[in-house]
């Protein structure tokens, strides 16, 4: 099983050509996402491609995302390297943009497995839990 999409919802206004441009120059380089925009419902909408029939759809709603605590989407790679990777480029991106957020972690030992991880949060509504499982 695949996650087909996950929709976040932002405060009307908010997802203005500038925002989609920073969100899309953001996940395009940490994960290689690629971003436009979609009518959808009589609505523009913005589509963020994860891969062939994965996606994240970015949509302005009077109920819209809030989230205060550390809801996430974890993304699971196949080895360190490409989370220590990934680290040094949000860290990058935070130097000359303080609305990249990041949270480090210790690794997480348990038994014969190892989590290796970090959080980053960008402009969308949730955090991206970037980790490798080492078994």
């Amino acid at each position: 099983m695949r996650f087909n999409h996950m929709e976040l919802t932002f405060e009307p206004g908010s997802l203005d050509a500038v925002c989609r441009h920073d969100i899309n120059e953001f996940y395009g380089d940490m994960f290689g996402w690629n971003g436009h925009d979609i009518e959808l419902l009589d609505q523009k909408c913005f589509f963020l491609s994860v891969d062939e029939g994965q996606f994240i759809l970015c949509a302005e709603s009077p109920k819209y995302m809030h989230s205060t605590g550390y809801d996430h989407l974890g993304l699971l790679f196949d080895d360190r390297v490409e989370i220590d990777e990934r680290l040094a480029k949000a860290k990058t991106w935070r130097a000359k943009d303080d609305r990249v957020q990041i949270k480090e972690y210790e690794e997480l030992v348990t038994g014969g497995v190892t989590v290796h991880a970090f959080y980053v949060k960008y402009l969308l509504p949730i955090w991206f839990d970037v980790q490798v499982i080492e078994r």
